[in-house]
Order: structure tokens, then C-alpha cells, then sequence
């Protein structure tokens, strides 16, 4: 693709996406150029390979081009197109698990035919693509929501605290602390729903429970 030129670097994600639609292709290099580095880093995450990792983004992005049309808006267009890398991904993930096959070399292998599958104990590639990219969303939206609500986030559901330990590093009761990580739970799902342009397919049950404590540390919970 072209380098953008200067005119375009001023603009909003969605004045550029507009300019795009309309076959202007320097606002679309201006996007390209503006995300490329944070889809990299979430296509090396899921695949451990940066080769690969700059074939799918670079085949993702022209699948974004492609499809403008389909970009509603409703999200921000860096999340739509994270969504497209991360089916990339999926596919070349997919494609990897099926070739996990050992040959064994004629000699030894003459009572046998065909292929042997050697079993695998990881999780299912999707299952990993899914946690990865949740995990990316929702380290991001905690960050977002009041202090207020972060804190009891942090508390219960990151570093895993009893709910006496949360209300005690809180200063308030049981019952109240209860209350405020109801509150806190329920606008960071609504925050990560809308991050993902309101598709609950990539939501887990248990929204925090398997980002890693070391992720988002709370500071000296106060109030």
C-alpha cells in the first residue's frame, strides 16, 4: 500500500473510513499506517511467529478494504479491525492444528499407512484466540471505567480477594462492597460489549477470571 500522505494525519478514524469509502485509498493507507503496529502485536500474540503475523494483518487489511461498506460505526473501527485479524489468525491457527502430522520414515513405518495424528494436550486454537483477545479488551476497558468501580474489580475478581479482605481494603461493609463489584461487573460488560461492537460471541462466562493478576495491578485501594 502507499504511504499516506501529511493531509490525512489530522483526521478521525471515522473521517478517514468516509474518505475510504469513497475509493480514497491515502485515507485508507493513513488507517493502515495509524493500526498496523497494534495488530502486529495481537496477530504475534496469537501466533508466536511474525512472519505470519505480518502475512495475516497485511491479508487483513485488505480484507478491511474490501468490505468498508460493512463498517457500521458502532464500534471503533480499530476494534472491527481487530476482529478481522483475529479471524485471520484463527484460520491460519486452524490450518496449523490440522497439519500437526508425523511421517514416519519408510523404513520403519512398513506395517503402517497414511499419516500418524500425534494428540495434543493445548487448547483448542479458538479457545486461545478467544481468551487472548477478551483478555487484550477487558485489561483495556477496566482502565476505563470510575475508580470507584475499578478498585473492587481489581480486588475481587483480578487478585481473587475474599469479599471480607475487598470491603476491609475498601473501608466499607460486606453488603456494600458486594453491591459496588454488582455495579462494577455489570459496566465493564457493557463497556466490553460495545468495545466488541455489542457481538457477545467473544464474551466469556466469568469476564476477569482468567486475566492474569499480573496484567493490571490495584494500587492502595481507597474509596
Amino acid at each position: 500500500m502507499r504511504t499516506a500522505v501529511n493531509q490525512y494525519t489530522h483526521l478521525k478514524d471515522h473521517e478517514l473510513v468516509e474518505l475510504a469509502r469513497g475509493s480514497d485509498r491515502d485515507a485508507y493507507d493513513e488507517l493502515v499506517r495509524r493500526h498496523r503496529p497494534a495488530c502486529l502485536r495481537f496477530a504475534g500474540s496469537l501466533l508466536h511467529d511474525r512472519g505470519e503475523a505480518e502475512e495475516e494483518v497485511q491479508n487483513a487489511f485488505w480484507k478491511g478494504f474490501e468490505h468498508l461498506g460493512q463498517f457500521r460505526g458502532d464500534a471503533e473501527f480499530s476494534s472491527w479491525l481487530l476482529r478481522i485479524v483475529a479471524n485471520h489468525c484463527l484460520m491460519r491457527l486452524r490450518l496449523r492444528s490440522r497439519a500437526r502430522m508425523l511421517y514416519l520414515d519408510a523404513d520403519n513405518s512398513r506395517e503402517r499407512e497414511g499419516p500418524i495424528e500425534l494428540p495434543c494436550n493445548a487448547h483448542d486454537p479458538e479457545y486461545e484466540l478467544i481468551q487472548t483477545q477478551m483478555a487484550s479488551v477487558v485489561q483495556r476497558e477496566i482502565h476505563r471505567i470510575p475508580k470507584l468501580l475499578r478498585n473492587v474489580v481489581l480486588l475481587r475478581d483480578v487478585e481473587q480477594l475474599p469479599m471480607n479482605a475487598v470491603a476491609g481494603r475498601l473501608g466499607i461493609t460486606i453488603p456494600a462492597a458486594k453491591s459496588r463489584l454488582f455495579r462494577a461487573r455489570s459496566e465493564l460488560r457493557n463497556r466490553v460489549l460495545q468495545s466488541c461492537g455489542g457481538r457477545s460471541i467473544y464474551l466469556p462466562k466469568s469476564i476477569v477470571q482468567d486475566l492474569p493478576a499480573r496484567s493490571t495491578r490495584c494500587p492502595a485501594a481507597q474509596g
